[in-house]
């Protein structure tokens, strides 16, 4: 009669759509792809996101300074995978990795864009400038290890996460990240008193993984970049070469522009990256940055004492066993609260708690699937 939550959401999301960076991407204006195709760290990422037929395309193509037959190119993808095929042609045509191009004899072919061929010859071959946060900085006299990230990371995400279920734990939260939760529509203005309260989106969210609300969440950061004075290519790009930093390694600020400071200094906010002080010349990237362009879910370390289990009895009864103040406020979503013990949770499954939930968008197949009845 148990279902484990050992630092798991509870339940899964169904409503709530995450773009991937493809998908992002694909969103872009032609135009804007091509200034960040200038960036060797994103064609980096885009490559990699690619499809494997995608990449051998790409790679085949890459030293090639003409046109190539669109037939030809189809003859390196068996017929069985026609279709495969198709949908790869259509994926490079809306990244703009490539160009259609027509050869002697009025023949369509494919070339790659020149500036993401150029700049991928880079990050596979070598050459280009350094990144502006690889200059050589001093030893740090009080240096920071991954045990330390992964536990100010998971403090800094979880300020976020408190303050949308209202829980008691909810200091520390940015009036930036909180702007940032209204607009994304995860929490709006009450009508009484006009504090933000939680909807249904925002239930939603809550069931996501740490990756994925990540990634939404910077998203819709994203969407607010240029209202807010920054310039969305040089951000991005300072954002992939985070993913692609070495966890544990601090950088340096030196040569950052005004706007990437400021852009810092919010994912500072966010549990991107670690920094002692505001105007200290290094910070260190957490594991929430390594993961944001690949969507991969890496666990942070966390407190044993936070992992536990839930018992749901015949008579609606749920008894969670955690420490964890965020899980005891995401199964008050559902149940209602009895007692509170040092690390035992008892509450239980109304008419009434049901049917807030249902109002608020968690579905009865959601409560149903994730909380397993074994008899």
């Amino acid at each position: 009669m148990s279902n484990t939550i050992s630092g798991k959401n509870l339940l899964r999301p169904t409503g709530l759509q995450c773009k991937n960076l493809q998908e992002y991407l694909k969103s872009r204006p032609s135009e804007v792809l091509n200034k960040l195709y200038h960036n060797p760290p994103i064609c980096l990422a885009v490559f990699r996101e690619l499809p494997v037929i995608a990449k051998h395309y790409v790679m085949r193509l890459l030293f090639v300074e003409q046109p190539v037959p669109q037939a030809v190119i189809a003859s390196w993808c068996s017929k069985l995978h026609f279709e495969e095929h198709q949908k790869v042609v259509l994926v490079l045509n809306e990244l703009n990795v490539w160009n259609e191009a027509s050869i002697p004899g009025g023949l369509p072919g494919w070339i790659l864009n020149t500036t993401f061929k150029k700049n991928l010859k880079i990050v596979l071959l070598g050459g280009g400038k350094p990144w502006t946060m690889s200059n050589q900085l001093e030893t740090d006299s009080k240096p920071r290890d991954v045990a330390f990230l992964d536990s100010y990371a998971l403090e800094r995400w979880e300020c976020v996460l408190h303050y949308m279920v209202g829980s008691q734990q909810q200091e520390g939260i940015s009036a930036d990240a909180v702007r940032i939760l209204l607009h994304a529509g995860l929490m709006k203005r009450d009508e009484a008193d006009g504090s933000p309260v939680i909807t249904q989106a925002g239930f939603q969210f809550l069931l996501l993984e740490t990756a994925s609300q990540v990634w939404y969440f910077i998203l819709q950061y994203l969407d607010t970049i240029e209202a807010r004075g920054l310039d969305l290519v040089e951000c991005l790009t300072f954002l992939f070469q985070l993913n692609f930093s070495t966890l544990g390694k601090d950088y340096s600020t030196e040569g950052m522009s005004e706007g990437l400071l400021t852009f810092l200094q919010h994912l500072r906010e966010f549990g991107l990256v670690y920094q002692r002080k505001r105007k200290a010349g290094r910070f260190y990237p957490t594991r929430l940055a390594l993961n944001i362009a690949t969507g991969q879910n890496k666990p942070l370390s966390r407190d044993p004492e936070k992992e536990g289990y839930i018992v749901v009895e015949t008579n609606y009864r749920v008894y969670a066993y955690t420490n964890s103040n965020l899980q005891v406020a995401l199964l008050g979503l559902f149940c209602e609260m009895l007692y509170r013990f040092p690390n035992l949770v008892v509450s239980i499954l109304t008419r009434d708690s049901v049917r807030q939930a249902l109002k608020s968008g968690i579905t009865a197949t959601q409560i149903v699937g994730n909380m397993l009845i074994v008899k």
